[in-house]
């Protein structure tokens, strides 16, 4: 895809990025949707450094297609623990569960302290649009959810998290938990996501916008309609916290919007804005920092098991190495 931008806009897409010799918008925005894109995919293949006494299942399924699988990073003896549900994000076209940037600092942080973390790929554009992502999604919680006691999960102690394009699938959840109950689901604790900036899809779509947006939401009024967390929410939920990058122009604004309704509606929600990237948001959760204390305040009140293991400091790594299980 960067490749082929790359030629269609020519040398000239480089020189786009400065305004004085005036080149076209449009070609500017291939080349910086290109740049975004291929920067994800660079990060996406970074290795993750895991510390020792994790138990790694890679690939376990939930569907037929090669994407729909998910890996589970888990303490050797956990027993009932709480797990985190992570999904990535990368403009609903790219993107990998096992990603640096996704796994890394969250399994050092929360594995160790006795939490189980399980990661989740799904079929990705143009394979799928968001609403069957999304569905992949909800089928992947119905099978970790089935699963969890082999790890040592409590099924009923699953905290969703997701960032950016994933952090727009949990939120479609949590605004219609319906698409996961309906298949099997048992209701999460509560949702964490991390700079979606896709709260509002018809505003997105009637607003300037990057064109990585119409690749994944098209032109159909009615399409954005039923893949905007803000217009399918219309009744309580579970606990809801909204990160957003209070650098960005969209994503804290939406942020609030969709906080705001969900609390008139009941729902226990808040947002927490962060002076971090959009990147940041993601990589840094789970460093020792203000942002990872703020998050896990919320997640201290979702249940009072998983305030146990936060709140537990004597809780230390065991020596085992690390196991992988295929």
């Amino acid at each position: 895809m960067f490749r082929w931008q790359m030629m269609a806009c020519g040398v000239l897409a480089v020189i786009a990025l400065t305004p004085v010799l005036g080149v076209q918008p449009a070609c500017a925005g291939a080349f910086r949707d290109a740049l975004m894109q291929r920067r994800a995919a660079a990060m996406a293949q970074s290795s993750a450094v895991l510390p020792p006494g994790i138990r790694v299942v890679r690939d376990v399924t939930y569907g037929s297609d090669p994407k729909q699988r998910f890996d589970v990073y888990a303490p050797m003896q956990a027993d009932h623990a709480p797990v985190i549900f992570m999904v990535h994000g990368g403009a609903w076209a790219i993107g990998d569960k096992a990603a640096k940037n996704v796994i890394e600092n969250k399994v050092a942080r929360w594995v160790p302290r006795g939490f189980i973390l399980v990661s989740v790929n799904y079929r990705l554009l143009p394979d799928a649009v968001p609403r069957q992502q999304a569905q992949d999604v909800a089928q992947a919680l119905v099978q970790a959810q089935r699963q969890a006691m082999e790890w040592g999960g409590d099924r009923e102690k699953f905290i969703l998290m997701g960032h950016s394009a994933g952090a727009h699938l949990v939120d479609l959840l949590a605004a219609q938990p319906s698409i996961a109950l309906q298949r099997g689901a048992t209701l999460w604790l509560g949702t964490v996501s991390l700079d979606s900036a896709s709260l509002n899809v018809v505003q997105t779509m009637q607003s300037r916008h990057p064109r990585l947006y119409d690749r994944a939401f098209g032109s159909d009024p009615a399409v954005w309609q039923a893949v905007s967390p803000l217009q399918q929410l219309h009744a309580p939920g579970a606990p809801f916290l909204a990160v957003c990058s209070s650098r960005r122009a969209d994503s804290c604004p939406q942020a609030h919007h969709f906080v705001d309704k969900a609390t008139r509606l009941g729902t226990r929600a808040q947002v927490l804005e962060q002076d971090l990237s959009h990147e940041e948001i993601n990589q840094q959760l789970g460093t020792p920092s203000s942002y990872t204390a703020q998050v896990e305040a919320f997640m201290r009140n979702l249940d009072p098991a998983v305030a146990h293991l936060l709140d537990d400091q004597a809780r230390q790594l065991s020596a085992l190495p690390v196991v992988i299980s295929r």
